[in-house]
Parts: C-alpha cells; sequence; structure tokens
C-alpha cells in the first residue's frame, strides 16, 4: 500500500493506523499535528484512523522557540 506522504508517495504496511504511521517515523515523542485527508485529526483518533491505498497525510511536526 501506498500513502500521499507531505506530498511524497511511502509505502507502507495494510492496515496501519495514524498511530503506527508515526511510530514507524519516530514521532511518537513529538508534538504533531496531522491531516488526513484534508481533515485535520485530534490525538485521540490517531488510534482509530486506518490509513488506506492513496490516502493523503500531513504531518507537521510543532516546535517552540524564541
Amino acid at each position: 500500500m501506498r500513502v500521499i506522504l507531505n506530498g511524497n508517495s511511502h509505502p507502507m504496511p495494510a492496515d496501519i493506523t495514524v498511530t503506527g504511521l508515526l511510530i514507524s517515523l519516530g514521532l511518537t515523542d513529538k508534538p504533531v499535528v496531522v491531516e488526513h485527508n484534508k481533515v485535520a485529526l485530534f490525538p485521540r483518533d490517531y488510534d482509530s484512523t486506518v490509513l488506506k491505498d492513496d490516502d493523503s497525510l500531513e504531518i507537521i511536526t510543532i516546535a517552540a522557540g524564541g
């Protein structure tokens, strides 16, 4: 299966959730915003959102600075 991740094709195993994707990318300990098919997700929905072939995702890491 492939998804479009931040504008690029990205191979994924079937039946992976947003949480699984974040784990595979090493982003579980970082604050992120996830948009799935142009809809922003609440973090509480990451475990229940199963990705499908050709889904579009944007993942933005949040960084504090000054």
